[in-house]
């Protein structure tokens, strides 16, 4: 596949609606927040892990699209499958190993193509190690402060016959965003594009990612976590025709009545300006 020759710019707006869409672990696992305005969070390491698990179910069975980083894998085991693969050897026997491992790993790992990834296999060879991935994405953040709340939660059944005798239940707590609209931002280079092969057909795979990912991704703290809107500008250069943070401000988000809290998408309007770049082409998924 040819590499993407046109640099990309997206803002993808994901609703949450009573659930927990990114747990902080150090803080009981209460939902990200911004400290000083009260605006929600959701990491990158969130989203990026989305988009990887949702490429292991629809495109598993493609050839090139097997996802490097996964939580039951051992990375070190496939770095030496790859390795071996490439014909083993080493830098002495093998000039050019490191740049086969690179080609290899890119060709076969969409996640490596996209995002790029630390090798540390390799590293323990003194090999070059480290693949920067054209797609970067930003923490997502929420249009409007959010309010988090706790909610206490009973076991109905009992464990022992002591609880049983003394009716004591368990007793626990989940924490919930009651409404949340997240708004993250994310580029694509064509110039690290051509590093990794990272192609047209990639693209339109992560936009497919970006849009149907967290619909498979339910669970009892994630009922309502939807992507609502995926705004993409595509240039006509490699480098960009306007610098990114201009093309975000041409989209405005706003609330229809602010002094009512937002308890629904159709709460929010959204417009975009029509004196983009004629070089850009604007693509809105819903």
């Amino acid at each position: 596949m040819a590499a993407l020759k046109n640099r990309y710019d997206f803002l993808l707006a994901v609703e949450v609606i009573n659930s927990n869409p990114n747990g902080d672990p150090d803080m009981g696992n209460m939902p990200r927040q911004d400290a000083e305005t009260g605006h929600g969070i959701i990491t990158d390491v969130c989203l990026k892990k989305k988009i990887r698990d949702y490429m292991t179910r629809s495109m598993s069975d493609k050839a090139g699209y097997n996802i490097y980083i996964q939580s039951d894998d051992f990375l070190n085991s496939k770095d030496s499958a790859a390795y071996e693969a490439v014909g083993g050897g080493s830098k002495k026997e093998d000039p050019e190993i490191g740049s086969k491992l690179h080609s290899f790993m890119c060709d076969n790992y969409f996640d490596i193509r996209a995002f790029g990834a630390v090798l540390t296999g390799f590293a323990k060879m003194n090999l070059n190690a480290q693949v920067k991935g054209p797609v970067q994405v930003s923490f997502g953040r929420s249009v409007d402060p959010i309010v988090p709340q706790e909610i206490t939660i009973t076991r109905c059944a009992v464990a022992t016959e002591n609880e049983k005798k003394t009716h004591d239940n368990t007793m626990g707590n989940k924490f919930i965003v009651p409404y949340g609209l997240y708004i993250f931002e994310g580029h694509v280079s064509a110039e690290l594009a051509e590093k990794t092969g990272f192609s047209e057909e990639d693209m339109q795979a992560l936009i497919d990612a970006l849009q149907n990912m967290w619909s498979e991704d339910t669970s009892s703290s994630r009922g309502h976590v939807v992507a609502r809107k995926l705004i993409v500008f595509k240039h006509q250069s490699k480098h960009g025709n306007a610098p990114y943070y201009k093309l975000f401000d041409k989209v405005s988000i706003t609330r229809k009545d602010p002094a009512a809290p937002a308890r629904s998408f159709k709460d929010y309007e959204f417009k975009i300006d029509k004196d983009i770049p004629a070089e850009i082409e604007v693509k809105v998924y819903e």
